[in-house]
């Protein structure tokens, strides 16, 4: 199966200031999508109806479950991925409209409100000035946006030379379990700078973010099907339940009716 590259909104018009200063536009796909590094003028807002998306910007790694979706400023570069087949909607917000929004990527929670309006937005015809009603609609889109609830699904990545190389490795690999002492060792490190600086980078300690970056691969797994069993196991984790008490104390909720929120949502 092969990942289409293209962006969701031709590249001109992503760079571009010409037509609504909010675009919307709704794809699906039997493909996953995997869009390689790049950035645009224009404001991002990006989610999926069903599925996980993962999308890096080289300073943290975001995990976009249905029920939210990352907003990510203009000329952020930033890369996507779909896990498993693409259905998810964008929207696109031109530099003038942006004073209000965030000036950083995060993750929101997406409201029904939202939801409803990009979709509507999604089925106009772009080509021309919205009308006032429609005009209206774009309104809540920025409103919405600039109001929504953050939340806690990004994975800040250090700067420093070394702990970039550490926290990179966790992230492909969050089963991992060398202690931070056998981690400073492989970094050529010392442990104590590793766990000041690791802190100090990241906001989180070491421990921490490495508990976080178990639970974001949890839910790529966990949309992508596989069973609860068998991501406890793969995440390292010694036991189901030990696995389970992590993803209530990070999420509130267990694994099996944290499934079932989002395929309701989807």
């Amino acid at each position: 199966m092969q990942a289409k590259p293209q962006t969701l909104l031709d590249p001109a018009r992503a760079d571009g200031q010409a037509g609504p200063q909010v675009i919307a536009v709704h794809c699906r796909s039997d493909d996953f999508r995997a869009t390689p590094l790049h950035s645009h003028a224009r404001g991002q807002l990006i989610a999926a109806t069903g599925g996980l998306l993962s999308i890096d910007t080289g300073d943290e790694r975001l995990v976009v479950p249905p029920s939210h979706a990352v907003w990510i400023p203009g000329h952020q570069p930033h890369s996507l991925r779909s896990h498993g087949p693409f259905d998810g909607w964008s929207v696109y917000v031109a530099p003038a409209a942006c004073a209000g929004l965030p000036r950083q990527a995060l993750v929101l929670q997406v409201s029904g409100l939202l939801r409803a309006a990009v979709l509507r937005a999604a089925s106009w015809s772009d080509a021309l000035m919205p009308d006032a009603m429609q005009a209206r609609v774009l309104a809540v889109i920025l409103d919405e946006i600039a109001s929504l609830p953050r939340a806690r699904l990004a994975l800040p990545l250090p700067a420093e030379r070394r702990l970039k190389k550490i926290a990179q490795a966790l992230a492909d690999n969050p089963a991992d379990q060398r202690s931070l002492q056998q981690w400073a060792e492989w970094a050529a490190i010392a442990p104590r700078t590793l766990s000041r600086r690791f802190a100090a980078e990241t906001g989180m300690p070491f421990s921490e973010w490495r508990q976080r970056a178990r639970l974001m691969r949890a839910l790529e797994l966990l949309m992508a099907g596989q069973p609860v069993t068998g991501i406890a196991l793969d995440l390292g984790y010694d036991s189901l339940s030990a696995f389970i008490a992590m993803f209530r104390r990070s999420l509130g909720v267990s694994p099996s009716k944290y499934l079932s929120a989002k395929n309701s949502v989807a």
